[in-house]
């Protein structure tokens, strides 16, 4: 009887360890290296590079991408050759990036892009309608009209001088939009490009006449503000939760984003969206400076999974407009997604959206 246990355990161990064979137990095969990248990039994709969906994406494609942020005109003073990629908010840095990077020339993609807009209070953009600085177009969206607008703060109007502004308390001082630093944020340095265009008689500013001209109104648009931001994470989050000022500078995807992800919060009730009128267009600059992210910009640009995820950020996919109009589709009331009404300009050569930076700082 012992020897016909024994003879029936082994048969039943050797079983065991071929249906393990068989089913594949132990331990897993081991998976595929990930190419590991790292990018500098502008803040305002901070949270697209951080989302749990985005990350599976760039991994099932072979990619383990780490980030740190930047101002967009600033990553040309960094030590980049730390750096696989960089990843400004508009075309104009990247010259000065390759420059930097010794990558001259670099294959450079365009995955998507962004316009600007001003972030208003309901009660502030009531008033700027009623003073004819801006147009609305419903309850929560508008135009702001750059050429009123423009000669309000030439001659530093406040909220005070405005009619029916007795009406709101909150809206005091001089009538100002809160930027971002223009001479290291992408998002100031493109509203000084709009602006300096509207100043200059609707023409880009070219040559040092054109900036002599401008840069007294550059001045008085950002001196005013005090204390300047280096990105536009932090105005837009404080105008989300209550505080900050009653107009900031920010760009679409973060409205976009707000309104696709937290619509439960009630953050964008109080919340107007002002297209200026005339507007540069911002379009995200991949800059790859190593071989090991000379892919990822044109994964980024045409990835379906990816490009619909960069519309969930926000953000308009090249050629994407019907693919950001879908998506959005449930807060039209917000958005302009054919950009109607709104004049697309160029901005100056990199040389002289510095120089206007500088004068407007002082």
């Amino acid at each position: 009887m012992r020897r016909v246990l024994g003879i029936a355990l082994a048969i039943l161990l050797l079983g065991g360890v071929a249906a393990v064979a068989i089913l594949g137990g132990g331990d897993p095969p081991p998976t595929a290296p990930k190419t590991v990248v790292k990018g500098v990039i502008g803040s305002e994709k901070s949270e697209y590079f951080r989302d749990p969906d985005v990350v599976k994406a760039l991994a099932d494609k072979g990619y383990t991408v780490k980030t740190e942020t930047s101002g967009s005109w600033a990553m040309d003073q960094l030590a980049l050759k730390e750096f696989d990629f960089a990843f400004p908010g508009s075309s104009e840095p990247a010259p000065e990036i390759e420059a930097a990077a010794g990558v001259k020339g670099a294959q450079t993609t365009k995955p998507f892009f962004s316009p600007l807009v001003v972030v208003a209070r309901s009660d502030a953009a009531k008033i700027l309608a009623g003073n004819g600085l801006a147009k609305m177009t419903g309850k929560n969206s508008g135009t702001l009209l750059m050429g009123p607008y423009l000669k309000a703060a030439d001659e530093k109007r406040n909220w005070q001088q405005l009619s029916g502004s007795a009406a709101f308390a909150e809206l005091t001082g001089t009538v100002f939009i809160k930027t971002t630093d223009p001479a290291t944020s992408n998002s100031g340095a493109l509203f000084l490009a709009a602006t300096s265009n509207v100043a200059n008689g609707n023409n880009v500013v070219s040559d040092q006449a054109g900036i002599d001209r401008t840069a007294p109104l550059m001045q008085k648009l950002i001196s005013v503000q005090g204390a300047l931001e280096p990105s536009t994470d932090d105005p837009f989050r404080a105008f989300i939760s209550g505080s900050g000022e009653p107009l900031i500078l920010a760009y679409e995807s973060q409205v976009a984003a707000l309104l696709r992800q937290k619509p439960e919060t009630g953050a964008a009730d109080n919340m107007v969206v002002l297209y200026p009128d005339t507007t540069v267009n911002s379009p995200h600059t991949f800059v790859p400076i190593s071989e090991k992210a000379k892919e990822l910009g044109s994964l980024l640009a045409n990835d379906p999974k990816l490009r619909e995820l960069a519309v969930r950020h926000g953000f308009r996919p090249q050629n994407g407009v019907p693919e950001f109009t879908a998506a959005t589709a449930a807060h039209a009331a917000y958005l302009n997604p054919e950009l109607t009404g709104i004049r697309q300009v160029s901005a100056p050569t990199v040389e002289i959206l510095t120089a206007l930076a500088a004068c407007a700082k002082g």
